[in-house]
Order: C-alpha cells, then structure tokens, then sequence
C-alpha cells in the first residue's frame, strides 16, 4: 500500500493538534473560571463539533415553589413565557415541572404542570425558606419519573427572553457566574465543607443551582450533598452569619465540587435589571432587584424611587395590570421587564381576581 504524502500527513496531524489543544482549552478555561468567565467556551472547536450541540437534546425545566401569593403569580408570569419561547426554532426546552414543597395541593395544580413534595420537617430551615430547594429536587428526581436527559433548574423570577438551547456539553453543566459567590475569598469558611483533599479552592465555582443545565444523572448524585451541605453551613453560625441568604447557593456550589462536578460558565445565560443594561443578547431575564429610579432616569437605589419596580412590594397580592413604564432614560432591560410582565398580566386570565385565583388554596 502506497504511504500518504508527508504534506497529508502533516496537515493531519496539525488537525489532531489543534482539535485537542481546543478540547483542553474548554477544560482549562473552566478551571480558570474565578479569573476569566467564559461567555461561549465551544466558540473555538471544529466547526462539525460546534454543529453537534444543535441536535435535539430537551432539558426538562424545573422550579421550586411555595403556595404563597408572592410566588404563584411569579410562577404564572414564568409559565406564560416558557409557553412562548419552548416551541420556536432553536429551543430544547422540554416540559416543566412546578415542584410545590408546601403542605399540599395548591389552586395552581390544573393551569402550571406540577408535582407535591413535602416542605423541610418545622423548625429545620430555621425560618431560611430557601432550604426547602434542594430537599424538593431530592424528593422531585427520586419519586418522579422525568423523560428528559437533562434538567435546567429555574426560578419563579425568571422570565424567558429567547428560546433557550441546550447549553450544557456532555457531562458538564452550564451555570451563571455571580459576582458575589466567592468561594476563593471565602476559603476559610469553605474548607469547612471542601477539605483541602478534595483539591484547591478554586475547584468551587461561582454559581448558584440555577439558572443550570444539568445531566439528571449528575444532579440525582449532587442533590442529596446539596441538601446536607446546605444544612450544615445554616448550622454553623459563622457560616450561616457570612453567606446569609445566598447560603443555599454556596451549598449547591460546593456539593458540585465535591462530585468534582465543575461548570460551563456563560455570561449570556441571564441578565438581572437594573445592573445589566441591555437583552439583546441574553437569554433569560432574572428580576431579583429593586429598580428605583427618579423621574430623569437616574437609578437612586437604596432609596425609594419615584418609579420603581420591586417584586417583594407584592408579597401578599400580585402587582396590578397596565404597570406605567418607567421615565425616559432608564435601562432596556427594566423597560423590556416591565413590558414582558404588563403582556403576561393581560393575557393571564382571572389576573384581576387576585384574591381568588392567587390568594386562595
């Protein structure tokens, strides 16, 4: 058989060179991941590579929730814009799942697909409601049958910009980086739940359990160290004291480490208004601040707006229809927030009767 010519072969084995290099980069980068976030770590593979993450690959959605006024109508606004986005071009959304870790059945069981698990036994969360998270997902992926090969855990705060692919690879999650999870500054506290055998600090991402896209597989494994992780630093006061109410994010975060489980980090997975300016190019739309602006469009936060939008103002019913829009000046993104709730609130029906739809069990 006659040999291929040198030329073939180097270009080859040039080929091999740069598909490897570019495989380890994604790696590398991830673990570099407290310097240097990365936006789109596939952006440098083989174009064929790049295709492959196109093919059909549905995550269920998953979100945890009370029977509280203030998160049903969260849950109903975020259900009207999964229904919007799940079924257009260049979506892998599947189905969704409201886990409802309350003491029953709530009024929401016929209009959001949901299952019941049991809230956390009295006393334990010790008034940290968020402890209830990674218990429901324990009892969710154990008691439930869930087609999807992958998971994305949710928010009731999240609002659907964009149908959303499947932006995790293979046996890695895709995650958010928060600037304020920080577990290399806080090595101290965290050892105390991520001994120095299980490697360098850094190994703990930034993130919190959602937004995430996740294999099921990988996240039967962590849920149940997520949950005692959680508890365990709630129990420990220096911890609990520090970590404060993103604790459970912590938790999730170093759980993952402890499976030596690391994540994708993407820039674009959500933008949180007023801090972030623009959606053109982001996926989700996560409200968790208070946008207080006065009437030249200045943001004045932490004082009171002129015009604001704050979800904790409706803690016992849901916010009005037809919410005015904020001044001239303001940010797209608090603009485009307040748009999206007003054509959810419009076309949810019974919106009006607050009390009997929302409030009521």
């Amino acid at each position: 058989m006659r040999k291929p010519p040198a030329f073939f072969m180097a270009l080859l084995s040039i080929g091999s060179f740069l598909f490897t290099y570019n495989f380890v980069s994604i790696v590398v980068t991830s673990n570099e991941k407290h310097n240097k976030f990365v936006l789109d770590p596939l952006v440098e593979m083989p174009d064929h590579v790049k295709r492959s993450r196109n093919h059909r690959r549905p995550f269920h959605v998953a979100l945890t929730a009370t029977d509280t006024p203030y998160s049903k109508w969260q849950c109903r606004i975020m259900y009207y814009w999964y229904n919007k986005k799940k079924d257009l071009p260049g979506s892998n959304m599947g189905k969704l799942t409201r886990i409802l870790h309350s003491r029953g059945p709530d009024n929401l069981m016929d209009e959001i697909p949901t299952v019941v698990v049991d809230p956390l036994p009295p006393g334990l969360d010790r008034g940290y409601v968020v402890l209830n998270r990674p218990w429901a997902f324990v009892q969710w992926l154990e008691k439930f049958t869930i087609e999807e090969e992958y998971i994305m855990m949710a928010e009731p705060d999240h609002i659907f910009l964009k149908p959303l692919p499947n932006l995790a690879y293979g046996d890695y999650p895709v995650a958010f980086p928060f600037f304020y999870i920080k577990p290399v500054e806080n090595e101290k506290l965290i050892r105390k739940f991520f001994p120095e055998a299980m490697g360098p600090v850094s190994n703990v991402d930034p993130i919190g359990n959602s937004p995430v896209i996740i294999k099921k597989d990988l996240l039967m494994e962590i849920a149940p160290t997520w949950l005692n992780v959680s508890l365990k630093m709630k129990n420990d006061p220096e911890t609990d004291r520090k970590f404060g109410w993103v604790l459970e994010m912590y938790g999730y975060a170093v759980a993952s480490a402890l499976h030596g489980v690391q994540h994708i980090l993407r820039n674009d997975f959500i933008l949180q208004p007023p801090y972030d300016m623009e959606t053109q190019t982001k996926f989700i739309l996560h409200y968790t601040y208070a946008c207080d602006f006065n009437l030249k469009g200045e943001l004045i936060y932490p004082k009171v707006g002129e015009w604001r939008f704050d979800k904790r103002a409706y803690l016992d019913a849901p916010p009005p229809q037809n919410l005015p829009l904020p001044p001239r000046g303001v940010p797209e993104s608090v603009v485009t927030l307040v748009r999206l709730v007003n054509e959810a609130t419009a076309k949810l029906p019974n919106w009006q009767t607050t009390e009997e739809v929302i409030g009521g069990n």
